[in-house]
Parts: C-alpha cells; sequence; structure tokens
C-alpha cells in the first residue's frame, strides 16, 4: 500500500490557539492515533519543538547560511506530521479530516514514493 504523510500546518495564530488549549489538544492526538493505530495504518507520528529554538541552513548563495529562528516571513509552520500505510490518496484525505487540528491550520497529503519510484544511483554503496 502506499504511504502518505498528513504534515500538520499551522500559523502564528493557530499555534497560540493550540497552545492556549494544549492539554484538550493532547488528549485529542492521543485519541486520533489510538483510531489509526487500531484501524493498522499507523507507521509513525511526531511533532515538532517550537520554531524559536529552530535553524535554517539557506542555499540560496555561494555558501549555506544558517539563520536561527523565529521566522517572520513564514506564513505557515510545519508542526509535525502522521506517517500513514492507507490505500489510496482519497483515504489519507478522510483520515486528515480527522485529524484534532486547531482553527486556521491545514493538513497537507504528501504521498512517499516506494523505493522503487526513486532513481538510484549505481555508484552508491549499500
Amino acid at each position: 500500500m502506499p504511504k502518505y504523510m498528513l504534515i500538520m500546518r499551522g500559523t502564528d495564530e493557530s499555534n497560540a490557539a493550540m497552545m492556549a488549549s494544549i492539554e484538550e489538544g493532547i488528549a485529542s492526538t492521543r485519541l486520533f492515533i489510538e483510531e489509526t493505530m487500531k484501524a493498522g495504518v499507523l507507521l509513525g507520528a511526531e511533532g515538532l519543538d517550537d520554531p524559536a529554538q529552530g535553524v535554517v541552513v539557506d542555499f540560496s548563495g555561494e555558501a549555506p547560511v544558517v539563520t536561527d529562528g523565529p521566522y517572520g516571513e513564514t506564513k505557515e509552520l510545519f508542526g509535525g506530521f502522521f506517517l500513514l500505510d492507507v490505500a489510496s490518496k482519497q483515504e489519507a484525505v478522510e483520515w486528515a479530516k480527522r485529524v484534532p487540528a486547531t482553527r486556521g491550520s491545514k493538513i497537507e497529503i504528501r504521498r512517499v514514493p516506494g523505493e522503487d519510484e526513486v532513481p538510484q544511483d549505481s555508484t552508491v554503496q549499500r
């Protein structure tokens, strides 16, 4: 079956709303994780630390430039993910609609290509 990543994306406002009711959000997320485990589709799930604790390595110039967070120009922040093993994109969409997300946030759904779909370089040692 294909794998799909449900990427949690929030804004400063939706992240603040989530933090205001963090205990409720954690409880709802635990229930969602239990549902996906019972259905046998959950491969992994992780949340990320505060963006202010992160760094960005920017490769747009001659040499990489490292910038500490927070990132003033960012309109949406990647907050975590659920990795599901489901039969179709539509099934991934149905699961995404059940994620206990805060108003104003979004769930991006991306298929994870199988190993047979990624070009193999015969010079790379495994």
